[in-house]
């Protein structure tokens, strides 16, 4: 009897720490975001994001961006100009109601259609039962760096 109390506990503890459900629904709702940003479907971009706005950090080296609760016409005024693409997500749970994902989005972007690569970072958040992004990081990936190394790199 004791071995197969164990028995159940093992496969229910296996399958609960499986259970990736939250993670598929995160990464699809990064792909649909993304996907609109592409598309410059405005109107489901400001739907994905947090309602008391959205911290961001942007790839060309500017400061942290205040706390934004931008509108489609915010969007349609500024709206980039660009064909970019994610790549490689992975979503890490942190909560119940919070995603920690990053991936890489790369495309082309301006009228030159220069290339360009960064790597993302976001957080996810669900409210009122839909996941929306709450923070963003960009960060330059554009085909090299800048790191100098420094031999902490070599330290364990």
């Amino acid at each position: 009897m004791r071995i197969l109390l164990l028995l159940s506990l093992f496969i229910t503890f296996n399958f609960n720490a499986s259970d990736h459900s939250g993670d598929k629904a995160v990464l699809a709702a990064v792909e649909k975001y993304y996907a609109a940003r592409t598309a410059e479907d405005f109107a489901t971009q400001v739907a994905m994001e947090s309602k008391s706005g959205v911290y961001s950090t942007n790839s060309d080296g500017s400061f942290h961006k205040p706390v934004q609760t931008l509108t489609v016409a915010d969007y349609e005024k500024n709206a980039p100009i660009g064909l970019n693409h994610v790549f490689f997500p992975e979503a890490v749970k942190l909560s119940d109601d919070a995603y920690f994902v990053r991936f890489y989005y790369e495309g082309v972007v301006g009228e030159n259609n220069m290339p360009y690569r960064t790597r993302v970072t976001t957080t996810w958040v669900k409210e009122m039962g839909k996941w929306v992004i709450k923070t963003q990081h960009y960060s330059s990936a554009a085909y090299g760096g800048v790191h100098q190394t420094t031999r902490s790199d070599f330290e364990d």
